[in-house]
């Protein structure tokens, strides 16, 4: 009799620590309730990260030709993405444009009015039509630190690839002033912006200007 309780209980144990080690296995497996899978968080379909596809990268430089920095374009499927690292340049807000006409000359014309002349003027108006700030290459404002540096990401629909290398290519300009947006409430000025604003949000003279050209 004695035996026979013994071997039931031994059993028993024995079925216990099996069902535990079933449990233990299944909890390896299956996620905690809210538990998201990192893998599915960081990959795309193809199981890789989608970082876009490097269409082209300009050099910025300032009137006297020295380098201020880089501004790579991406093509981010549909959209466009523009990184800023920027060096040397004066502390503060940036008015930050895409211009027509891919060339940066010091003391250059206006394409549209050669009696005009001043840094930068080569790259002419703004890309896009209508008023500031609707133009399609109207960015941001880029905010340098006291180190003169900046660095800068920022992701556009209004403009796409093709556009910035067309023949005559792009000129990505950063300008000495803040850009208003033209945002002139009728509480400073009954009629609102004026034509200069509208043009370019009053951000001042071209400082630095980067060439996107076709190759």
């Amino acid at each position: 009799m004695r035996r026979t309780v013994t071997a039931v209980l031994a059993l028993s144990t024995a079925l216990a620590l099996g069902a535990c080690g079933a449990d233990s296995d299944d909890r390896s497996v299956s996620p905690r309730p809210g538990q998201a899978d990192t893998e599915d968080l960081t990959a795309g379909p193809s199981g890789a990260a989608d970082e876009g596809i490097q269409v082209t990268t300009a050099t910025l430089k300032d009137a006297s030709g020295a380098d201020k920095g880089t501004v790579e374009v991406n093509d981010l499927d549909g959209k466009t993405e523009f990184v800023f690292e920027v060096t040397g340049l004066p502390a503060g807000f940036h008015g930050l444009h895409l211009h027509k006409i891919g060339k940066c000359e010091p003391n250059s014309a206006d394409p549209t009015d050669a009696a005009k002349k001043g840094d930068f003027l080569s790259s002419g108006g703004h890309l896009g039509e209508g008023d500031h700030p609707e133009h399609s290459g109207d960015l941001p404002p880029l905010l340098v630190q006291k180190d003169g540096s900046a660095t800068m990401r920022v992701t556009t629909d209004r403009v796409n690839p093709d556009e910035i290398l067309d023949q005559d290519g792009t000129a990505i300009v950063v300008h000495g002033e803040p850009d208003n947006f033209a945002n002139i409430p009728k509480r400073y000025s009954s009629s609102g912006p004026d034509a200069e604003t509208k043009k370019a949000g009053d951000a001042g003279p071209r400082v630095a200007c980067g060439a996107f050209t076709p190759q």
